[in-house]
């Protein structure tokens, strides 16, 4: 059966396809995505249910988000340590559920954005980053930026670093391949800026350095995944080896 993962920025479209904010509908981002939202393809539960929900007014259970989270390519979304976090860790960022009983996409959108961070900061890092951005958790209206909209912004630069080709010109004269990255991930942050209305350059220069983080903490996601991919191949070749002859 085929393994259906999004990435980040597929999960993002999805989020606002959800909240009617998007000009696409979830359908049409998840047949981009993967070519086809047939749920007779095997498609996860989690996202036959989240196709069947009334677009604009959608709410998560925790489990949900869950679910939908560990749909994300190079993320790891373990149910107690999500409880945790809400009860917890990023209590004050989370809030109660704003849907009824159920959260609301906004802050799942805040989960996947905490999930992401942790793999390189402490919660206490965690916490005073997103308060750079993130004002009153019951008003959005006040927030630098919405939740849903920043995590789509890194989630895009990530996208244009692991699914497309680097600018040659990115990498030139005696840049090492890491500083070329590193500068890479602050151009393409920079420029997403100009998309934001009515926010002052201290607010920008702000939202642009968070942006990096996020990018950052999301490629080091990669190279984690990818190390431990390594260590499994090496494994599993010295197990090849140890096999007693037939």
């Amino acid at each position: 059966m085929e393994t259906y993962k999004l990435t980040r920025k597929n999960m993002a479209d999805l989020l606002m396809a959800l909240s009617g904010q998007f000009s696409r509908s979830p359908q049409e981002v998840l047949v981009d995505a993967w070519g086809t939202c047939d749920p007779s393809q095997g498609m996860p539960p989690i996202l036959v249910k989240v196709l069947d929900s009334p677009v604009g007014n959608t709410g998560f259970s925790l489990n949900e988000i869950v679910s939908l989270g560990n749909q994300i390519e190079f993320t790891n979304f373990p149910q107690s340590t999500v409880q945790n976090w809400v009860k917890r860790d990023v209590k004050e960022l989370i809030g109660s559920p704003l849907h009824g009983k159920k959260y609301t996409m906004v802050q799942a959108a805040m989960l996947f954005i905490v999930e992401d961070l942790k793999g390189s900061l402490d919660f206490e890092s965690i916490r005073g980053v997103l308060t750079l951005v993130f004002n009153n958790i019951e008003d959005r209206h006040d927030d630098i930026i919405n939740p849903i909209e920043l995590y789509s912004a890194y989630a895009s630069v990530f996208d244009r670093i692991h699914h497309h080709a680097l600018p040659t010109a990115t990498a030139t004269g005696d840049t090492s391949v890491n500083e070329a990255i590193d500068q890479f991930i602050q151009e393409e942050c920079r420029s997403l800026l100009p998309a934001l209305q009515d926010v002052t350059e201290e607010d920008l220069t702000v939202v642009w350095n968070v942006l990096i983080v996020a990018a950052m903490t999301v490629q080091s996601a990669y190279y984690q995944a990818t190390a431990k991919n390594y260590v499994k191949t090496a494994l599993d070749l010295r197990r090849t080896v140890d096999l007693p002859d037939q």
